[in-house]
């Protein structure tokens, strides 16, 4: 029959119980005895009756104390004492018939079972001796009579040796329970431990399993693997990575690794080393094949959809340069045609010269932009640094795209320091940069707004800067924004692009091991912000122009 664990509460009230049912049988003891003396006549009313009944008392108040709890407790140990230093006293000191009463709080402490509180009753029971020889040296108490000594004696020598009898025999059987509750707490942990999934082991320092609990390692049993080296168990290929492991171990407390078994080559199992007291290493072993083969396939994955990148990549870096030459022969023969180079041309001609012209420009402009951005995918974009003054780019830019602002109905102008700002860039990624921001901020102004580029320098640092008056970005756009392919606004804004732009912008800047920042508000217009390392000295700027 398996042993049945009691509860803190149930243990609580049978120590209780115990005390008190102990402390009531002192009390009865000394009430017959006391009852049978003055029934026989052989006890007077006197020093001797007022001992019996301060026992009586003390035994009384122990047993109400034990209780209360652990402050019930010690009181009722300090009143054993002082009772009976009391009682000694006064039935003649340290040589009386109920001297043997002095070691009543030892016995009291050992019926509550308490291993703290047995050191203070035997310190209140040698304090009751000191006491009572004190005070009969001081305050010599009366004598009993020679009749009354043997019986009294026998009373204090019966009731002190009962009492501690009966308390080392309750003591011993509390101590048989916590050792049950202990047989079996370690019964349960065993029985947890061998049916966990991982297989636990306790090793010595070189790796010699003392014991195992747990999951099998390679069809042996964890209890069977006592006495075999961890190291034994790995295939040799791993036997080294192993050793290190437990010499980590040993050394800084902790250690991770992972092996293949002996004599399992489709197995894989990964080991936790820890350091504990006594010499020797923990370690927990789990079957890390599933992640094994979970990140093989991650692995694979990768690598596929990095291959298909890279060849998405180059089918837009390879359809965009073919289609570059035959537009750039469309746009020089529509160019011509509009220049009338060949003599005149109907007006409807014309016209249609023109749309062509302009369609073809807006098409080269979005297959540069799609070739770039398949370049920096693929790795295959290269800086062409060069030295040269930023404002110029700027101002180039600003002319190329006054023409647009115009037809747009927005003012464009630009805060340039006097100064040169000499810079050591990609002047076409520079001049990208700056086109891609200001036609960006054209296309979200309604007429009548403004367009604000400004280029300064601070320290060794380019900073871009164009604001706009317009409508604003949401945050739910400006989160994705400069992300490849991602666009914001309507219909009409999504329409007059591919949503490329902000995204070279950004890829220029961290070419050059810059940056770029978006503030915006709905409603309250723009601000892109470029910072560009790339300034070759410090710029003195002390005024600005304005175009």
């Amino acid at each position: 029959m398996a042993y049945r664990r009691p509860s803190s509460a149930r243990r609580r009230r049978r120590t209780r119980g115990f005390a008190a049912i102990w402390h009531l049988a002192w009390a009865a003891a000394v009430a017959a005895a006391g009852a049978g003396l003055m029934a026989g006549a052989r006890l007077p009313v006197g020093p001797e009756l007022a001992a019996l009944g301060e026992a009586a008392a003390a035994a009384l108040l122990g047993a109400a104390l034990s209780l209360v709890g652990g402050a019930g407790r010690l009181v009722a140990v300090l009143v054993w004492a002082f009772a009976a230093a009391a009682a000694c006293q006064m039935t003649g000191g340290p040589g009386g018939p109920l001297a043997a009463w002095c070691l009543a709080p030892a016995a009291a402490a050992c019926a509550f079972r308490k291993p703290g509180l047995m050191a203070v009753g035997a310190a209140a029971s040698l304090g009751a001796a000191a006491a009572a020889t004190l005070a009969t040296v001081l305050l010599p108490g009366p004598t009993p009579a020679p009749e009354l000594t043997p019986w009294l004696g026998l009373l204090s020598l019966g009731t002190t040796t009962v009492g501690f009898g009966a308390a080392i025999l309750g003591l011993l059987g509390a101590v048989r329970a916590q050792l049950r509750l202990r047989a079996a707490a370690e019964l349960e942990l065993a029985e947890m431990l061998d049916h966990q999934p991982q297989l636990l082991l306790m090793l010595k320092w070189g790796g010699e399993i003392v014991h195992g609990h747990g999951a099998e390692l390679a069809g042996a049993p964890a209890r069977e693997l006592a006495g075999r080296n961890l190291l034994d168990l790995a295939a040799p290929g791993d036997r080294a990575a192993l050793e290190d492991a437990l010499a980590a171990a040993r050394h800084e407390g902790l250690a991770e690794t992972a092996f293949t078994p002996a004599g399992a080559p489709d197995g894989f199992q990964a080991v936790s080393l820890r350091r504990v007291p006594g010499g020797r290493l923990a370690a927990a072993l789990r079957d890390a094949l599933p992640e094994r083969r979970r990140q093989a396939e991650l692995e694979q994955a990768l690598d596929a959809a990095e291959r298909q990148n890279s060849g998405k990549s180059r089918f837009l870096a390879n359809m965009s340069h073919e289609l570059r030459t035959p537009l750039n022969a469309i746009m020089g023969f529509s160019d011509i045609m509009r220049q009338r180079l060949f003599g005149p041309l109907a007006d409807r001609y014309a016209d249609y010269a023109e749309l062509i012209h302009e369609s073809g420009s807006h098409l080269l402009e979005l297959i540069n932009d799609v070739l770039d951005m398949s370049k920096i995918e693929a790795d295959r974009f290269e800086l062409f640094r060069e030295r040269f003054d930023a404002r110029e780019t700027v101002h180039a830019v600003l002319r190329l795209m006054r023409g647009q602002a115009e037809r747009a109905g927005v003012h464009l102008r630009s805060v340039v320091p006097v100064e040169p700002l000499m810079a050591d860039a990609d002047r076409r990624a520079l001049k990208q940069i700056a086109i891609n921001l200001v036609s960006n901020a054209l296309k979200f102004t309604p007429r009548g707004g403004s367009v604000t580029v400004t280029a300064q320098g601070a320290g060794a640092t380019l900073e871009l800067i164009v604001a706009d008056t317009g409508v604003g970005i949401a945050p739910a756009d400006l989160a994705r924004l400069g992300a490849p392919y991602q666009q914001a606004g309507g219909a009409e804004q999504r329409a007059a692009g591919t949503g490329l732009g902000l995204s070279l912008v950004r890829a220029f800047a961290h070419l050059h091991q810059g940056e770029m920042e978006i503030e915006s508000t709905v409603g309250d217009g723009s601000t892109v912000i470029v910072r560009l390392p790339v300034l070759v000295r410090e710029p003195g700027s002390r005024a600005v122009g304005s175009l």
